[in-house]
């Protein structure tokens, strides 16, 4: 301390004038440039315990010049105006439990967690780590089994930083094995903080999880599946620290954006279901946002590499009318990915010069697919499923599959357990389909892409669509009655089959017959 009196204060900006003049180089009297130096370099501010005087007033105002806040714990006149500080000037009336916090927030000073704090080893070489189902303590997700991961925007005076949670019962009290409902529900604040980043720290939280040795990431929105290994558990890990490395890891990478950082983990099954509606509303609110806009109205697309951890050579090219086969990244989103982190996995993607249009070509979309796949592959078609159809990963929300008997494809979900027409269940298809290849006549893809009109356009387009569980054509059925009434196919939900209406191709084709289904009378797909 440089001494008990109030003038003592004159000494402390004393110190950071000098630290301007020595480290800054400014001149001593050019007091613009030594106040933009302590205001973007030097983060102190005055905290005000007990009355202000008139002393204390003229010592605080000359710490103002330096672009120094000050915060009181009683009622003086507030300036809140931003201009000489880089936000409030006087803040008062601040609770003596809450006025830290308040300082480090209106000073704009970020604090960064160092070390992840949890019992096992966190780094890079875990990220990929398969976790077998002898290996396993607890599955989390899966079919059947409500869980979701979420990220909301809140006002800085609504959470608290680094508080976590865990409401329901933790490993210890659950019994080994799948199926173990958890949602996944974070709040962030900060100044520079838009709710269009919300996504983006949803689905980065896939590479934050995925680094924790014995922990396995798959999934994102409402159809995550996360495994926890025994090796872990015995060496302490627990869900409450998924809340630890979310906390740390979201201040370690976006510190610029945020000042706080609350989870939430929900382990009963009757808490998650009870937050799904609230989830599935802002996913919707979300997927809408992109909306009116079009390929062709745009030169840019965005890439998606995220996954690259379990598929090194898949590339994910987002439009605006072809989101992330995950489903929870869409053009809006790849955008909003790239500002936040321009190295990150999200990047701009000249569409160049068009090569064919039907199919959904173009020199940019394939050179940036070459170089970003490890050199695998040198096209890809944004609009096919038969001619170089876009790599899928294991994220997809759907797979898509040929049925040659009825000249259509079928559309099957992660949430359906049955067989499919084709002859495999969705699991099967996964390990088919996913890893990061192109398999003609299969494709991973979004819910939201098949209401788009260019929802495998350049194979005929929705009108091949044939067959799809009840289930989801409840789920996106809207959707798809309006992008079928756009492309003039009349009562077109009701002529796609589903599982209670037939099991095989044989029992598809004879429906189709019956309802006179438009894909009969498409011209072959290859």
């Amino acid at each position: 301390p440089f001494g008990k009196s109030i003038t003592a204060t004159i000494y402390s900006l004393g110190f950071a004038n000098k630290a301007a003049l020595s480290f800054g180089g400014i001149a001593p009297t050019d007091f613009t440039r030594n106040l933009i130096y302590n205001k973007n370099r030097i983060f102190a501010f005055v905290m005000a315990l007990g009355e202000v005087d008139d002393e204390k007033y003229a010592n605080a105002a000359g710490a103002i010049n330096y672009g120094f806040p000050t915060i009181a714990d009683t009622d003086i006149p507030a300036i809140l105006p931003t201009g000489v500080c880089t936000y409030e000037h006087v803040v008062p009336l601040i609770p003596h439990d809450k006025i830290v916090e308040k300082c480090i927030e209106v000073r704009g000073l970020k604090v960064a967690v160092a070390k992840v704090d949890i019992p096992v080893s966190y780094g890079p070489a875990f990220e990929g780590e398969r976790i077998r189902k002898d290996d396993m303590q607890i599955e989390v997700g899966g079919p059947g089994t409500p869980a979701f991961e979420y990220v909301v925007m809140r006002d800085n005076n609504e959470i608290e930083d680094g508080k976590i949670e865990v409401i329901g019962p933790d490993i210890d009290e659950m019994e080994q094995g799948p199926g173990k409902p958890l949602g996944v529900y974070v709040e962030v604040s900060g100044r520079k903080m838009q709710t269009e980043f919300e996504p983006i720290f949803e689905r980065r939280t896939h590479h934050f999880l995925g680094e924790a040795q014995g922990f396995f990431h798959m999934g994102q929105r409402d159809i995550i599946r996360h495994r926890i290994s025994k090796d872990a558990f015995k060496s302490g890990f627990r869900i409450l620290h998924i809340g630890k490395i979310i906390h740390s890891k979201y201040h370690e990478e976006y510190g610029a954006l945020l000042d706080k950082v609350q989870v939430t983990l929900y382990t009963n099954k009757e808490d998650v279901e009870g937050k799904l509606d609230e989830v599935k509303a802002a996913f919707t609110e979300r997927d809408e946002r992109a909306l009116g806009m079009t390929d062709a109205s745009v030169n840019l697309f965005y890439s998606c590499t995220l996954c690259q951890s379990f598929a090194p050579s898949h590339v994910c090219i987002i439009s605006p009318e072809r989101s992330g086969l995950c489903g929870a990244v869409s053009w809006l989103d790849g955008k909003a990915g790239y500002e936040i982190t321009p190295t990150g996995p999200n990047r701009p993607i000249e569409k160049g010069k068009l090569i064919d249009e039907k199919l959904g070509l173009w020199e940019g979309t394939n050179n940036f697919l070459y170089q970003h796949s490890n050199k695998e592959f040198e096209r890809v078609s944004m609009y096919s499923m038969v001619t170089d159809p876009m790599t899928s990963c294991g994220c997809f929300e759907c797979i898509s599959a040929m049925l040659p008997m009825t000249n259509g494809i079928m559309t099957v979900d992660r949430d359906y357990t049955g067989m499919t027409p084709c002859g495999m269940k969705f699991s099967t298809l996964a390990g088919t389909v996913g890893g990061g290849v192109q398999t003609p006549g299969f494709v991973g893809h979004s819910k939201f892409y098949m209401g788009s009109n260019k929802f495998i356009s350049g194979d005929g387009g929705l009108a091949r669509l044939v067959w799809m569980p009840k289930q989801l054509k409840e789920e996106i059925g809207d959707a798809i009655s309006e992008a079928a009434k756009e492309a003039g196919l009349d009562d077109f939900l009701n002529k796609i089959a589903d599982e209670t209406i037939a099991q095989t191709e044989e029992e598809v084709l004879e429906y189709l017959q019956k309802v006179n289904h438009p894909a009969l009378a498409m011209d072959p797909m290859f």
